[in-house]
């Protein structure tokens, strides 16, 4: 029983310092370093890629900053709220109408150590044919208002 707690407090260690950006990415694009640290890696802004996951043909492309020092490594920063989205028809837009409801959650990816994630919902604008993505924080007890949209028509003209 003594090996147990070492070994789970452990393992509770690797997963928190894992960086959050790779706990629910797509593909990593680039990034680029917005602060230098002197210790723990720099502050950053990264964009990621994700593939709309009941849409074929519609591609995500996310940036947010990404804190760095001691308190980012460990997955123990604040992370900011500010996120962008740009979502692009990049092949031919396929899907399911019966799968595909009127608003989802297509992304979500944890943002602190405690109750904050950003998320990408996807609406379903039926009647202009178009896909709307909104990207927000959420917060246990206050989210943010702060937001960005992207809009994919996929029928004809």
């Amino acid at each position: 029983m003594r090996f147990l707690k070492p070994v789970a407090i452990t393992s509770l260690v690797m997963m928190f310092s894992i960086p959050i950006s790779l706990l629910a990415q797509d593909a990593h694009i680039g990034s680029v370093r917005t602060e230098f640290r002197l210790i723990g890696p720099n502050s950053t802004i990264e964009v990621e890629r994700f593939d709309d996951p009941k849409v074929q043909g519609i591609s995500c492309y996310l940036s947010y900053s990404q804190v760095g020092g001691i308190s980012g490594a460990v997955g123990l920063a604040e992370e900011a709220s500010e996120a962008s989205v740009a979502c692009r028809q990049t092949g031919e837009v396929i899907f399911d109408p019966d799968e595909v409801d009127e608003q989802e959650v297509v992304f979500n990816q944890r943002r602190s150590a405690l109750f904050k994630n950003m998320r990408v919902v996807r609406m379903h604008d039926i009647e202009t044919e178009t896909f709307v993505y909104l990207t927000y924080s959420t917060k246990l007890v206050d989210g943010s208002p702060k937001n960005a949209i992207s809009a994919v028509h996929y029928g004809g003209f």
